[in-house]
């Protein structure tokens, strides 16, 4: 995937997205973090079809996916759309069906697929996440840990090729957060590619191949996590990383 010189703003006078260019390599994980405000949710609505645009352009796969045609309009190619799925931070499951019923509606619906189908696969990946045995409970008999994997599941039950995750930890107990990484590195182990916006410096730590810091709606600085975390060469980064995360370079 590759955006380029991406603009999005609320109105005339809020400017969030500022030319914004980040080129994306097959099976990368790439996180991005940067201050409240910066843009990172923006830009993963964005890239999920869900924001028009003021500026630039989006390929995916080399075809042209999103871009800017006149003031208002928005191209977006909806059958790349499908291709990408998208886990919130707040889970977005649907309180009045039970989990196996989360994970088979958007299949049936979407895509007409064989409930018995649907549901022989949904089974599958609550085994694989350990979940199984929730298959007939409700969102809320599930803790927070359980509804996040849960939600990561029905977005894979699309067959996604590239996968969003928006500050998928935040509204976790850190005793939590594990399990959900667990599940993340998981898929990335089978090649999943994922953009994933975090204000956790030690899921990013231990999730990302490459990091991005994104200030004032642009890409202040981009490379492996170590660099970019451990030794950032940018005074901005610098600053970011020691105040809010607390991590000395």
């Amino acid at each position: 995937m590759s955006i380029a010189n991406l603009h999005k703003g609320y109105g005339p006078d809020i400017r969030i997205l500022k030319g914004l260019d980040i080129d994306m390599k097959p099976g990368e994980r790439l996180v991005v973090i940067g201050p409240s405000g910066g843009g990172k949710s923006t830009l993963l609505r964005v890239v999920m079809g869900l924001e028009q645009i003021d500026g630039g352009i989006i390929t995916f796969g080399g075809k042209r996916y999103i871009a800017a045609e006149q003031p208002g309009r928005t191209f977006i190619d909806v059958k790349i759309r499908r291709e990408i799925g998208m886990v919130f931070q707040h889970y977005t499951l649907f309180p009045h069906l039970n989990v196996l019923q989360n994970l088979i509606l958007a299949p049936c619906k979407v895509r007409g697929e064989a409930k018995s189908a649907a549901s022989a696969r949904a089974m599958a990946l609550l085994a694989r996440f350990g979940l199984e045995a929730k298959a007939k409970a409700y969102p809320a008999q599930l803790s927070g840990g359980q509804k996040q994997r849960v939600a990561i599941a029905r977005a894979l039950m699309l067959d996604p090729k590239l996968l969003l995750f928006d500050e998928v930890t935040s509204a976790l107990d850190p005793e939590l957060v594990a399990e959900v990484e667990q599940v993340i590195l998981q898929i990335a182990n089978q090649g999943m590619p994922m953009m994933i916006v975090t204000h956790d410096m030690w899921f990013a730590k231990n999730i990302a191949s490459r990091v991005v810091f994104c200030a004032g709606g642009v890409v202040v600085e981009d490379g492996p996590p170590e660099q970019v975390l451990g030794s950032p060469r940018e005074e901005r980064t610098r600053e970011f990383i020691n105040r809010v995360f607390h991590i000395q370079p």
